[in-house]
């Protein structure tokens, strides 16, 4: 079993790529979807991520505790017949954190941080147990400027800080460029 940790920036190829990753694994994938359809123009992105999905793909979606869904992947026989889980993506997930209402609310955003990062904890504490293949993408966000707005650096450094948390704890990292994969780990 193994574990790869896919990054690189928007339009990269990181899904892509992925998928063909998870394909190379085993038949049967459990995909696992942080994405949130709040408007039109996501709904499209997913329903055409949807169409790529091979049909014996199991997609779950859940947009903030991966760690609960890991958890019952490993303690529940019905996914035992699953070879992989592919996990896109960290970079929606850490944004689906964001305190959008609050967002001046400055003094909540160590505790969120706190959560945050007990979650991909937790999140990795539980892939660590499952017998499968689990690759994980991300978006690499800290190449451009610094954000002009507070809540840009803050989306910048919490995801941040959990592509590093992420990539330190699996087997294999790539970055990829262009539709490129380059292998950091």
């Amino acid at each position: 079993m193994k574990s790869i940790f896919i990054t690189g920036g928007a339009r990269s190829g990181k899904s892509r790529f992925a998928e063909k990753e998870a394909l190379k694994r085993g038949n049967k994938v459990i995909y696992i979807a942080t994405a949130q359809a709040l408007d039109e123009e996501m709904a499209h992105r997913i329903s055409i991520h949807k169409k790529r999905r091979p049909d014996n793909w199991l997609t779950v979606e859940e947009p903030r505790y991966l760690s609960k869904v890991l958890d019952e992947i490993g303690t529940d026989e019905k996914y035992n017949g699953y070879d992989t889980i592919l996990i896109d993506c960290m970079a929606l997930l850490v944004s689906n954190w964001l305190p959008l209402e609050r967002v001046e609310d400055t003094k909540s955003w160590d505790r969120l941080r706190a959560d945050l990062l007990d979650e991909i904890k937790a999140m990795i504490k539980n892939m660590r147990v499952i017998r499968k293949n689990i690759i994980i993408v991300s978006n690499e966000v800290g190449l451009g400027l610094v954000p002009e707005y507070p809540l840009g650096r803050l989306y910048r450094d919490l995801l941040g800080e959990v592509n590093q948390i992420v990539a330190a704890a699996v087997d294999e990292a790539v970055f990829m460029v262009s539709g490129l994969p380059i292998k950091l780990k």
